[in-house]
């Protein structure tokens, strides 16, 4: 994985195409999804679209009951309880679905927090890069033999915010000087990172990996923060309608993940950072986050290794054999 692979292959969709679009026509009976956060927001937009296409999804989520009722009428839907934040629970859920299910091909990384106040859970990890990437790392780790067996796609998703900062390897978890925004963009860039060496890892075994910026949607992962600072970002306005420049529907926001999870134009791909439907080129550091891209640091394959070790040390989670 370099950056000069970081090139658009001509993609029939774009920033304005739909899940809908994007699964047009697709037929994933037999096929397996794991989707995190397959209940709210962009997963539950993604869970949608994959079981009208056929897919049997899993949906593993930190309030089952929510998720039940919001996935009710669907079918071929399951919920399996988990909190990304809790590797007891984390492993919990990875047994519960390799008792249930012999492959997977499909594992979409959708849950997630952002901008939350300072926590530190467990042994003192910082909130956000747990929940964002520690826990589904562990899922990951957890659940490859099952990937392997599928030669699954797995999709992460990250975000531009990833170019606020690459890791703080002096102080990941933010025991000094916490920044809410720092935070989540430290944990976007461990996605993108994460995505480079699973798919290094996993590539013999047709294990694939992507990350990608689902693009500018207001759902739930704004929940923490507070209606007027979205109003002074010019998000929305004083109703909650959105107001924001370039912002996309769900369906829009959605359409990136299944784009990457089905598009055969990306077989015998993987390592690669996307958005819009589209392979995303790099960025420089002068360019503002809206303009696209990803930062080359957020892609860099000694990095990705680096925060690999640092991320099984971290976690205890069980080894993919390299």
């Amino acid at each position: 994985m370099t950056a000069i692979d970081q090139q658009p292959l001509g993609s029939p969709f774009s920033a304005s195409s739909t899940a809908e679009e994007v699964t047009a026509g697709l037929d994933l009976r037999g096929a397996t999804a794991v989707v995190t956060g397959g209940y709210s927001g962009l997963g539950l937009e993604t869970t949608r679209n994959l079981a009208a296409a056929g897919a049997r999804v899993i949906v593993p989520a930190r309030r089952p009951d929510t998720a039940r009722a919001a996935l009710a009428g669907l079918a071929g839907c399951e919920v399996v309880p988990l909190d990304l934040t809790d590797p007891a629970s984390v492993r919990a859920a990875a047994a519960r679905i390799h008792d249930s299910v012999e492959r997977i091909d499909l594992l979409m990384a959708i849950a997630g927090v952002m901008a939350t106040p300072e926590r530190h859970i467990g042994p003192g990890w910082e909130s956000q890069l747990a929940a964002n990437h520690l826990g589904h790392f562990t899922l990951t780790c957890e659940l490859y033999p099952l990937l392997a067996a599928g030669g699954a796609r797995v999709v992460v998703n990250s975000s531009a915010g990833h170019t606020l900062t690459d890791i703080r390897w002096h102080d990941p978890h933010f025991r000094t000087g916490y920044d809410k925004w720092l935070a989540y963009g430290q944990a976007k860039t461990a996605n993108a990172l994460f995505a480079v060496h699973l798919d290094v890892l996993g590539r013999d075994d047709g294990v694939r990996a992507f990350a990608l910026h689902p693009g500018k949607i207001i759902t739930g992962l704004q929940r923490e923060m507070a209606h007027q600072e979205q109003i002074d970002r010019g998000w929305v306005d004083e109703h909650g309608n959105v107001i924001g420049a370039d912002f996309k529907t769900p369906s829009q926001g959605s359409a990136t993940g299944l784009w990457a999870a089905t598009s055969p134009l990306l077989d015998d791909r993987g390592g690669l950072y996307l958005e819009d439907c589209e392979v995303a080129s790099t960025s420089t550091p002068d360019q503002h986050m809206d303009e696209g891209g990803v930062r080359e640091y957020a892609i860099d394959p000694d990095s990705a290794a680096r925060l690999w070790d640092l991320s099984l040390a971290t976690t205890g989670a069980t080894p993919i054999p390299r």
